[in-house]
């Protein structure tokens, strides 16, 4: 299984994504971000990107969603879902990187490819991520 049609939970989760989008603070990129995930005790947590006038200060989507799962306690990711305001938009490397940190081997990134709601696994965007045993 590589790249799918989202699940119907999946399909939540981007919704959810999409609400978080709303709530994006983008007064120097102009593009809203929102992300969705869902931990592996079923928690949702949501997120969005955040500008700095400091471009290296801003803090993506994806990133935000993380922060709020791992302030919960959260160690495990299985789905996150990414929306921003264009026909494709997946995470940027650095998520990408993240994200692995707390996946599973089974861990799936729903977002929008080419106007298409698209299911993939980590690692298939991410396949020789960064580990430190």
């Amino acid at each position: 299984m590589q790249i799918r049609e989202p699940s119907h939970d999946e399909r939540q989760l981007f919704d959810l994504a999409c609400s978080a989008q709303r709530t994006s603070y983008h007064p120097h990129s102009r593009f809203r971000v929102g992300a969705a995930l869902r931990t592996h005790d079923g928690q949702i947590h949501t997120g969005t990107n955040i500008d700095n006038a400091s471009y290296p200060v801003s803090v993506c989507a994806e990133v935000s969603a993380v922060s709020a799962a791992v302030t919960q306690g959260a160690k495990r990711i299985e789905t996150v879902a990414v929306v921003g305001e264009a026909d494709s938009v997946s995470p940027c490397g650095q998520c990408r990187q993240l994200l692995s940190e707390f996946a599973t081997s089974t861990t799936t990134v729903v977002y929008r490819w080419q106007g298409e709601m698209i299911s993939v696994p980590l690692t298939v965007l991410l396949p020789h991520g960064f580990e430190l045993r």
